[in-house]
């Protein structure tokens, strides 16, 4: 018997276009599960129709058929299409917040959003109460992309499994940039911090403005996603957070200036590199979850042995210490990229699809 299922996707930037490419090339090779695209929109335009064309959507969103983005006419559109799922690919604040009142008018929500699942408590407790009825919401690509995290807790602790510590190098960014300059390789030449942080940012695993990734608060916010998924009500607000730019830095205005004067402070991260070295260890930026109370977001040193120690490029990776799993369950891979992100998108809604089609049959 075949399923459809709609989806209305808001913003279908650099991962949302992704996201388009992977249905269609789902729909092109599968039949018993269909996915009807009956909504797109970005900032300024929207198109509304019972079917938009994957092949020419970016045409027809600038067309004289496209309208003008309203969001409340989307939602209106999609609730239209039952059953439909919201595919938030943004990072707006404000959509987030609207969760909540679009599950209350049956709709499904998948996102790569961290906002909602890391802001007020408040928030997330909703969310977490309507979206145990009939309507869900799915954010696995919240927390390293396309990686199987979040699944694999909610697994572990939907089993009964007690979490001891959570640990992990959740920012590709970060992973880059540490991993080049606080090595185990005995022959690489040593970096100055800034030069590393120079060549991450040009080759695009930075924010526009560096100090966006090395402040800490992308790691925290996926810290407290991981943390409240635990049963832990962590608060960003709360959370202690080691801010690796220096002090004389943070208030810079432009980007620019910040890079123009990071060289000025390459003793000071030497220092710390060499003193790890001296112990055999390496730097790494690492989240931690800790029931007991000692969650946070910090520089640590790890023995050359770590796991963490040995990560190469920009790739996440992940240890559950549990009572079952003593020596940590590790997850390693790539925790950035449209590509993967979009996948980690595409499974939530398979997985929505998968329930709400076998509870339609």
């Amino acid at each position: 018997m075949t399923f459809t299922l709609n989806l209305a996707i808001i913003g279908p930037g650099l991962v949302g276009s992704e996201f388009i490419s992977q249905i269609a090339a789902y729909q092109a090779r599968n039949a018993a599960t269909r996915f009807s695209v009956v909504a797109i929109a970005n900032s300024r335009r929207q198109i509304l129709s019972s079917k938009v064309s994957l092949s020419n959507w970016k045409t027809d969103l600038e067309g004289s058929n496209a309208q003008s983005a309203d969001l409340s006419k989307l939602i209106d559109h999609a609730a239209a299409h039952s059953p439909c799922v919201v595919v938030d690919c943004t990072s707006n604040e404000t959509v987030a917040s609207s969760y909540p009142a679009w599950l209350d008018r049956g709709l499904h929500i998948v996102t790569p959003n961290k906002k909602a699942f890391s802001g007020s408590l408040s928030l997330w407790e909703d969310l977490q109460k309507k979206s145990a009825g009939k309507s869900k919401v799915f954010h696995e690509s919240t927390v390293g992309a396309g990686l199987p995290i979040l699944s694999t807790l909610k697994d572990l602790v939907d089993s009964g499994d007690e979490i001891v510590k959570i640990e992990g190098i959740f920012s590709g960014t970060l992973s880059y940039i540490f991993n080049n300059f606080s090595s185990t390789d005995p022959s690489a030449a040593p970096q100055r911090f800034s030069d590393t942080v120079t060549v991450a940012k040009n080759q695009g695993y930075t924010e526009p403005d560096p100090r966006d990734d090395l402040n800490g608060m992308d790691v925290a916010r996926k810290v407290v996603i991981l943390g409240r998924v635990a049963g832990i009500p962590l608060d960003l607000s709360t959370l202690p957070v080691e801010n690796i730019v220096p002090s004389e830095l943070r208030s810079i205005p432009t980007s620019e200036e910040f890079m123009a004067k990071l060289p000025e402070f390459d003793d000071h991260f030497t220092q710390l590199n060499e003193s790890a070295k001296k112990e055999g260890a390496v730097l790494r930026l690492v989240g931690v979850v800790d029931p007991k109370g000692g969650s946070s977001v910090k520089l640590v040193k790890y023995a050359g042995s770590h796991p963490f120690a040995s990560l190469k490029g920009s790739d996440n990776i992940i240890a559950f210490t549990t009572k079952r799993f003593p020596n940590p369950l590790i997850i390693q891979g790539a925790g950035a990229g449209a590509a993967v992100t979009a996948f980690g998108m595409f499974s939530d809604v398979l997985k929505i699809a998968s329930q709400v089609g076998y509870a339609s049959l």
